[in-house]
């Protein structure tokens, strides 16, 4: 079940909201709980029952361990969790492509079934270990079964994050004034909910057709010129910015429904004056994970310069598989991990040579720094979205102008002095084919504005969303522009009205959001 379907928004949504709200009023806290837990294992039977049962094994297991743990830490019973969670993933998400590099290498006809991926199996099970792991350590309290099912199952975090950690839900689950300040937390979820809808809807869908057919005709091995190659690099760019914006903002806004917070996930990524910025601003509870329970027990930066770049390195890499069985995934991640490497050495030459730890930047040096970072985020991309190696060395070779350049048909008597110019590079005039001129350049400058220079949801929340106790980040960078911050008002709420209308009118067809498939 969709967040951007009329059977969730219109049936299910209200239905278990109604449901919750009545029932800890009437009765009380704990048959709340109960019918949360319900819901949300209704939620992620409603794509596949048979995968419930998956779901349901793993939060026991896991459950049981935890509990083991808890009474005694052991850490082969620890290796025994982790181990078998790893398996779990491993084999539905990775064994088809295990087998098929192993076809490869050793010549041999190995057959597997086809394996269907369950749904948000990377996220469930990355949040389990991680509370394993916590339990050995002494970092989580001891829960009921009830607890800990809802803290896996809760369904606004279920299929794509965020990844949550134990400690940090389990004091919000058993409090009793989850069904108190009903208005309040309407007001701010339904806020969230449908600024996230508006831009999965109508921005990210919109922004698509203008990004797929570009890595369609790549895929075809159709020659890309300049203009088509860039114009779909940085549409996909700018897709897949404001589905996971929209998304995490979707399952905050619900969370804040049932008064609960989640973790902000998604914070003005492109406003990342670096490459270790970035990941404090994109999917940052998996950042956090990653740097956790992987970076940071590999050694970190405390053990010389050389192992401080190889688990950089190992990190990202299995940062990247974790995105998809691929090896476009894989070198996606190494390709991070050069661009953390490299930060790192640019951050220990300005050390040496202003002799000083935090050295200021101005203006155009955080503009460069934005500028940059950007740019090298949206080449990696690349590999990301492509089906295979040879489309996105297709989708590259574009970018590098290999294939010539491509101009709108209106500006075909520019050839002629263009060619002159520059007697041997391909210039033509046919439009850019696969891309768009008008519609998508136009689109692309206003989208690249906004996530520039505009605020976003959790800036324009962070003073009308003290009844949550929103814990907002502080190492935000100013903003270009300022606007009104948002407060319960009937001017907001004639405005938030629009935007839940344009965007429910958008509803034609069914649009998954891209993290689904992870």
């Amino acid at each position: 079940m969709l967040f951007n379907s009329f059977s969730f928004i219109l049936f299910f949504l209200p239905v278990t909201l109604l449901g919750f709200y009545f029932i800890g009023k009437r009765y009380n806290h704990r048959l709340g709980i109960y019918w949360l837990v319900g819901a949300s294992l209704f939620f992620y039977g409603w794509w596949n029952p048979v995968y419930l049962c998956l779901l349901l094994t793993s939060i026991l297991l896991n459950y049981a361990v935890g509990v083991l743990l808890g009474a005694k830490p052991s850490k082969p019973i620890l290796f025994l969790g982790i181990s078998g969670n790893l398996g779990l993933i491993g084999y539905f998400k990775y064994a088809n492509f295990f087998i098929d590099n192993i076809n490869v290498v050793f010549q041999s006809d190995i057959i597997l079934r086809q394996i269907v991926l369950p749904l948000g199996i990377s996220f469930f099970i990355f949040q389990q270990i991680s509370f394993l792991i916590d339990t050995y350590r002494g970092e989580t309290k001891r829960l009921n079964l009830l607890h800990y099912s809802l803290f896996v199952s809760f369904f606004p975090k279920l299929i794509a994050g965020p990844i949550v950690q134990c400690k940090e839900m389990l004091p919000q689950f058993v409090r009793n004034t989850l069904h108190k300040n009903i208005s309040e937390y309407f007001a701010i979820g339904l806020t969230f909910f449908f600024i996230g809808l508006f831009k999965k809807a109508i921005i990210a869908d919109g922004i698509a057709i203008h990004a797929t057919p570009v890595f369609n005709a790549a895929e075809q091995g159709i020659a890309l010129t300049f203009f088509e190659a860039w114009g779909g690099a940085l549409a996909y760019s700018l897709q897949l910015y404001f589905d996971f914006s929209g998304y995490s903002e979707m399952a905050f806004g619900i969370a804040s429904m049932f008064g609960i917070v989640l973790p902000i996930n998604f914070d003005s990524p492109y406003k990342a004056v670096n490459i270790a910025d970035f990941w404090r601003r994109w999917h940052m509870t998996l950042s956090r994970f990653l740097k956790n329970y992987l970076y940071i027990p590999l050694g970190g930066n405390k053990k010389g310069t050389t192992r401080h770049y190889l688990n950089l390195m190992i990190t990202m890499l299995i940062g990247g598989l974790w995105h998809g069985a691929g090896w476009s995934f894989v070198l996606w991640g190494g390709l991070h991990g050069v661009y953390l490497c490299i930060s790192h050495m640019w951050g220990r030459m300005k050390k040496k040579i202003f002799k000083t730890k935090n050295q200021p930047s101005n203006r155009y040096s955080r503009t460069a720094g934005r500028l940059l970072t950007f740019f090298a985020v949206a080449i990696a991309w690349v590999l990301f979205r492509s089906e295979s190696i040879e489309g996105a060395r297709n989708m590259y070779h574009g970018m590098l102008g290999m294939n010539g350049f491509s101009l709108p048909t209106q500006l075909d008597f520019m050839i002629d002095a263009l060619r002159s110019f520059f007697p041997d590079t391909y210039i033509v005039a046919h439009g850019l084919r696969s891309f768009g001129y008008v519609r998508g350049v136009f689109k692309l400058f206003l989208l690249l504005i906004i996530v520039w220079i505009m605020p976003n949801t959790y800036d324009l929340m962070k003073s009308g969303g003290t009844s949550l106790n929103l814990e907002l980040l502080n190492y935000r960078t100013s903003l270009i522009i300022h606007w009104k911050e948002w407060h319960p008002s009937t001017t907001w709420a004639f405005t938030i009205g629009m935007i839940a209308l344009l965007s429910l009118l958008s509803l034609t067809h069914v649009s998954e959001f891209l993290y689904f498939q992870f």
